[in-house]
């Protein structure tokens, strides 16, 4: 029986009660943003429920696993007498991406995935979540039978490149925007 005084991480597609948890995780990398500040407008909504309907995309949040991987009813007990804030803590949302799954001709047909909005909530950076993150997107990718894993990251970012790197990413290509006006 593995224990241990901290849940596992859980990587799970979101759900739209986590819309305020990542919208204030995006708003400030540098910070703890509190959820209760997040203003989910009518764009944020919509953006969310056409992820959430396209199977080729994927919105999914880091959280502390709710189940244990001892048996449930030696620890019933134990559950139940969680406090509110170890519950709260469980809940939490720590990290989040999105991931595109791309069809494409290249690379013999083979399926990619575009992972973007990569974050990990400031407070809790340093302890190998984002290495947790990544690695459960990649796998989730190897087993849709995707080819290649790519990202883009801000050119300011340097932290977060040598991050990338040290997980075996490449700079293979430079990256263009053009940004439209409404």
């Amino acid at each position: 029986m593995l224990t241990t005084s901290q849940p596992l991480p859980n990587l799970r597609p979101a759900t739209r009660a986590d819309l305020p948890r990542i919208l204030a995780l995006l708003a400030d990398e540098d910070r703890v943003t509190d959820p209760a500040d997040a203003v989910v407008t009518e764009a944020y909504e919509r953006a969310f429920a056409a992820i959430d309907a396209d199977p080729r995309n994927e919105l999914l949040v880091l959280t502390r696993a709710t189940g244990d991987l001892a048996d449930e009813g030696e620890n019933q007990v134990e559950k139940q007498s969680e406090s509110r804030s170890e519950n709260q803590d469980r809940d939490a949302i720590l990290g989040c991406l999105q991931a595109t799954y791309i069809p494409g001709l290249g690379k013999g047909g083979a399926e990619r995935v575009l992972l973007e909005a990569v974050r990990i909530r400031a407070d809790v950076r340093g302890g190998g979540l984002g290495r947790t993150l990544m690695e459960l997107a990649i796998e989730r990718a190897r087993v849709r039978g995707c080819a290649l894993v790519q990202l883009t990251s801000n050119k300011r970012r340097t932290d977060a490149h040598r991050f990338y790197a040290g997980l075996g990413f490449v700079r293979s290509h430079d990256g263009f925007k053009l940004t439209l006006d409404s």
